[in-house]
């Protein structure tokens, strides 16, 4: 049995399995998690530079959101005293979020329902 109360033994294990890397996290972004993963695999594995070229080009809605997230990132391994030169995109992904149900009035009375779908958008980033 581990020695003290429960919720110093709680915070010990929790500071030992916290991640160190610099991320950023967007919650609810209005883009489908389809749609935002085209983005996320064209930057994935590259250099922060080469990633913000990538996503000031791409044509794409969730290109947008995307660069403001690494931007994001960029600002929080900053803070961590990390050097931006040496930084690379370790891991990305989006997670599905709620979606919100419309109705779309339709011919003879019927109704259709629009799907309007969110995601969650993480990057973390890590030093070469």
């Amino acid at each position: 049995m581990a020695k003290g109360h429960r919720s110093q033994i709680k915070k010990t294990r929790n500071e030992e399995n916290r991640e160190t890397r610099p991320s950023a996290k967007l919650s609810y972004a209005r883009v489908s998690v389809q749609k935002a993963c085209f983005v996320l695999d064209a930057i994935r594995g590259k250099d922060v530079q080469t990633a913000l070229a990538i996503l000031a080009y791409n044509p794409r809605y969730a290109s947008s959101v995307i660069e403001k997230l690494l931007k994001s990132a960029i600002a929080n391994a900053e803070y961590k005293g990390l050097n931006v030169d040496d930084l690379y995109i370790a891991e990305c992904y989006a997670n599905k979020g709620p979606t919100m149900k419309r109705i779309r009035p339709r011919a003879q009375g019927r109704a259709y329902r629009i799907e309007k779908r969110t995601s969650h958008i993480t990057i973390v980033l890590d030093e070469r």
